[in-house]
């Protein structure tokens, strides 16, 4: 991996010794992808005056730019593995910009002692009775306000995807913020009890609750996309589909029955668990179209 600090930013940084480490920094990160002739991914590593860590894809387009969270696990994996920036890439050809940040307990997020399988910190906090899903919606918020502040991003055209857990936290920002215009997933977490780490949890009410079907009625009539795989034990594939009819009645009973409900269901027969270069090209499409 190759970094070398961006003139770009550099340039609105105006006291480095003042600001020290909350000062903004910002390097290209040049991550190899699955396939041999694809490009290779250029992320911008910002840190907020916060300290937040955020990843940009596209941010050299012009500003303000639509603006696309894609949300997975921490920004190290999402450049080890491309697949999960793979919708980012193709999304900075049309002119968005994509915004990663850390999931809870995946990278900076993650504390000494917890589990190092990340979902295990997260029924560990559950257990504490954490709120770690609203303290990362009021992050991801956070990052949102600034990018908007510092003119990077188009406070009217913005959305939220992810993968796996990733669309489970992105369906929880679209519920929270009423700037996400519209929320993708891809093999989608719905339901915290269907994951193994969850089943020996004595807080099943607290991970119950949240559930993206308890999110329909903040989420519904904003389009959604929606994929996951015919057979996915891990995560679940009939409360994916339980998830997705929930929302589709909600909808569909507050407008006219005439207007398609926004709501895009695709079931495919990936292998388990897993998400191809196919489903992200789907997924992208469905938002460029959203816009």
């Amino acid at each position: 991996m190759e970094y070398r600090l961006s003139t770009s930013i550099g340039k609105q940084m105006t006291n480095v010794r003042t600001l020290g480490l909350l000062a903004l920094l910002s390097f290209t990160c040049l991550a190899v992808t699955r396939a041999s002739d694809a490009p290779a991914v250029k992320m911008t590593l910002l840190r907020l005056p916060n300290g937040l860590r955020v990843g940009l894809i596209g941010e050299h387009l012009n500003r303000p730019s639509p603006t696309l969270f894609v949300l997975q696990g921490s920004l190290d994996v999402g450049l080890r593995q491309p697949i999960y920036t793979e919708v980012a890439r193709i999304m900075a050809k049309h002119g968005y910009m994509s915004v990663m940040i850390d999931a809870p307990a995946h990278g900076e997020d993650h504390r000494p002692g917890e589990p190092d399988n990340e979902l295990a910190a997260w029924r560990e906090r559950l257990e504490r009775n954490e709120d770690f899903i609203g303290e990362f919606t009021g992050k991801a918020r956070q990052v949102l306000d600034y990018l908007v502040a510092q003119n990077y991003a188009d406070p009217t055209r913005v959305a939220a995807c992810g993968t796996s857990r990733g669309a489970f936290l992105a369906f929880h920002f679209g519920a929270a913020e009423p700037r996400i215009r519209c929320v993708g997933g891809i093999a989608v977490l719905s339901d915290l009890l269907v994951l193994k780490e969850f089943q020996m949890t004595t807080r099943r009410a607290r991970a119950s609750a949240l559930s993206l079907t308890t999110l329909v009625p903040k989420i519904m009539g904003k389009p959604a996309w929606i994929g996951i795989g015919n057979n996915d034990s891990r995560v679940g594939t009939d409360e994916v589909i339980a998830f997705t009819r929930a929302l589709v009645k909600a909808t569909a009973g507050r407008q006219d029955a005439k207007i398609p409900v926004p709501v895009d269901l695709l079931v495919n027969s990936s292998a388990g668990h897993d998400s191809n270069v196919s489903d992200h090209e789907q997924l992208a499409a469905w938002l460029l179209k959203q816009f």
